[in-house]
Order: C-alpha cells, then sequence, then structure tokens
C-alpha cells in the first residue's frame, strides 16, 4: 500500500526494484501512478548516460512523449555518498520554482518522475550561442533559490570532501582493480588528505558567496527542449549550499565529456574568452543588471580556483564507485584524468595573482 509523503504529497511505494531486472521493477511503480496505463501497451527504454544509476523510460504506446515516466534506481551502495531525503527535500523545492522535473513517487532504492522533452547536451552543443546562455541563465535563477529556515547557509563542500574519502578502500576488494590502482600510480588516501587541507586553506574565505547549487552539472544533466527554446537541469542528487564558483567550475570542467577515451583538457576545456563571456551572462542575470568588468575578472578567478577543488572531488568519488560500482566503467581511469589534471594545474590556479573577489548574491 502505497503512503503519500509529508514533504508535498507525492507516494512512496515500498517497493525495492531490482537493478538487474528494471522492467518489471517499473511496473510495479507504474501499477501505483499509473494505474490507468495498460501494461501490455508499456515500452520500456533504457536509458544509458550515467554512470552513477540506471535509468529507464516507460511510455504506452501511441501516447505522446512528454507523458513518459522516469524510473531511476540508485546505483549500489551510492546512499554512502547522497543523503536521499535531502535529494528529495530538494526535488521537490526545485520543482515548485520551476527548476526540477515534477516528482511522482520514491520507492525503496529509487525515485519515479516526470520526462523532460529534449536532447541532452554534448560536447558540440555546451558551446551553441543559442543554448550556453540559457545555461548561464538557469543558473543564475538556481543559485538565487532561497530555502526557508536556512539564513547563514555553509558550503557542503569541505565535509563532503572527507566524507568521500573516509569511504575510499585503503585496499581494494577486488585484487584486480587494486592491481590497477596501483599500475596508475594514483594518490593515496594520506596525499589526498592533504591536498584537501591546502585547497581548503586557501579558499574557505569569508566573502566567497555562498548559493544553493546543483554541484553536478555535467552534459548529461542539462536537457534542451528547442520547441520550447528551454533547458533544463537533472538529477540534483548532490544539490546543497556550496560556493557559488564551484558550480560554475563544476560546469566547465565537465565540457570535456565523460567518453574517457576522448578526454583532452587542452582541447576542450572552455577558452577564456567564452568562460569570460558565460560567467557576463550568468552575473548579468544573478544581478538584475550588466555586471562590472572587475566582477567579471573576480568571478573568474574564483571559477579557475575552485575548478581544482572540482578535480579532487569527482576523483575521490571515483575511488568510491571503483569500490562499489555494479555499472559497467572504468572508474579508476576517470579519478587518473581528473586528478592527474588538478596536479597540472595547481600550482597555476592556485597562484593567480589577485585574491579570491566579492560577487555577493543581491
Amino acid at each position: 500500500m502505497a503512503s503519500n509523503d509529508q514533504l508535498g504529497g507525492f507516494e512512496h511505494i515500498p517497493v525495492t526494484v531490482n537493478e538487474n531486472d528494471l522492467e518489471s521493477g517499473a511496473l510495479k511503480i507504474l501499477q501505483t501512478i499509473r494505474p490507468h496505463w495498460h501494461v501490455a501497451t508499456i515500452r520500456f527504454k533504457l536509458l544509458t548516460d550515467g554512470i552513477t544509476n540506471k535509468l529507464i523510460g516507460c511510455l504506452p504506446e501511441d501516447a505522446p512523449e512528454d507523458e513518459t515516466v522516469l524510473v531511476r534506481v540508485y546505483g549500489n551502495k551510492t546512499d554512502l555518498l547522497i543523503d536521499r531525503k535531502a535529494e528529495t527535500q530538494n526535488i521537490l523545492l526545485l520543482s515548485k520554482e520551476g527548476l526540477a522535473p515534477n516528482l511522482y513517487a520514491t520507492f525503496e532504492n529509487g525515485l519515479a518522475y516526470r520526462y523532460q522533452p529534449g536532447r541532452t547536451l554534448n560536447k558540440t552543443t555546451v558551446y551553441d550561442p543559442k543554448i550556453y546562455p540559457l545555461v548561464a541563465q538557469k543558473m543564475a535563477q538556481l543559485h538565487k533559490v532561497k530555502v526557508e529556515g536556512v539564513s547563514d547557509p555553509k558550503p557542503f563542500v569541505w565535509k563532503k570532501l572527507r566524507d568521500f574519502l573516509n569511504l575510499v578502500p585503503e585496499t581494494f576488494s577486488s585484487s584486480k582493480v587494486q592491481k590497477r590502482f596501483e599500475a596508475l600510480r594514483l594518490p593515496s588516501q594520506t596525499d589526498l588528505n592533504q591536498e584537501i587541507i591546502e585547497l581548503q586553506r586557501a579558499l574557505e574565505k569569508p566573502d566567497i558567496p555562498i548559493v544553493f547549487c546543483h554541484n553536478d552539472l555535467l552534459l548529461a544533466n542539462v536537457i534542451y527542449t528547442e520547441s520550447d527554446h528551454k533547458v533544463t537541469f537533472i538529477d540534483y542528487e548532490y544539490a546543497a549550499f556550496n560556493y557559488q564558483a564551484f558550480d560554475v567550475a563544476n560546469h566547465f570542467a565537465e565540457f570535456v565529456g565523460m567518453e574517457l577515451s576522448e578526454v583532452n583538457y587542452e582541447v576542450d576545456f572552455p577558452s577564456e574568452d567564452f568562460r569570460k563571456n558565460w560567467i557576463r551572462i550568468y552575473l548579468e542575470e544573478f544581478n538584475k543588471r550588466p555586471p562590472l568588468e572587475g566582477e567579471i575578472e573576480d568571478l573568474h578567478r574564483n571559477v579557475l580556483k575552485f575548478v581544482l577543488v572540482t578535480y579532487v572531488f569527482w576523483g575521490i568519488w571515483a575511488l568510491i564507485q571503483a569500490e562499489h560500482s555494479n555499472i559497467e566503467f572504468d572508474y579508476l581511469l576517470l579519478a587518473k584524468l581528473r586528478l592527474d589534471e588538478y596536479f597540472s594545474k595547481k600550482t597555476e590556479y592556485l597562484g593567480l595573482d589577485k585574491p579570491i573577489g566579492t560577487n555577493d548574491p543581491s
């Protein structure tokens, strides 16, 4: 029997979906939230962009595409990384603001929510002059969201980094994974802890704006709907208060894409001209006025410094996934790419001459 959750009237269904039998599990969810759908007519489409969770689209044949229900099954042990109650609260909050798809239901190991028609960004469309201004503006709108009862927000990133680091095994349970970890010469927990201490000492300043952030705006988490000429952000698993510059930095860092064999930071990390133009559009929406050149320069410096934090954050995340995930993906190579780029750019970015700026949210 499903029950209404007090957070917003959506239903919690006491069902656990087997990630190896998504269709049967999805049908159990649909029996509650779409009881009028005829089972024999429902068609399923496995969506494969994600490297954390498994996602399946559900729709009766001949029904319009925008009636699709997405059923997302959490990856193995991801509850170690993500506060699922907070994620649900965030989705409800942001859907009311028009910033996230509607949530239909939760179940024991996942969510069911509204499908947003459109296409996810890729390494080409993320530069499209029709699209990237919409992303910058949407992020600014997200960053202005107020959360009831929160008057003095704290950035989540330093605690989250240490929580993540504590989950990295000293020795991987798979000897194959352990040997590859050693062959790739990835840094130890002790080494990574020292980097976190150094980054926090350099960047934890009282005048850096803290706003409500997505914190995981990779290309697959931005959907462009051409018919409406709008973008929608999805997958708010890591949404929380954080440094303004982290969210922008994380988005820029993801321009290189997730095809690991093709990652090339020298080619695909956005150019300075592009970054500053993106930031100009963002600040105009954020402040509701044209930004001063000094404001653009300040945020740009902040962003490059926080790019370093994103590399460490997702590098450590990938080490955890290498231990726990059942998804076929080369997490150790992802960790290697992120952390190598961190060490490559650390001296340059931390050495930027002016102090990190004062783009206080209005």
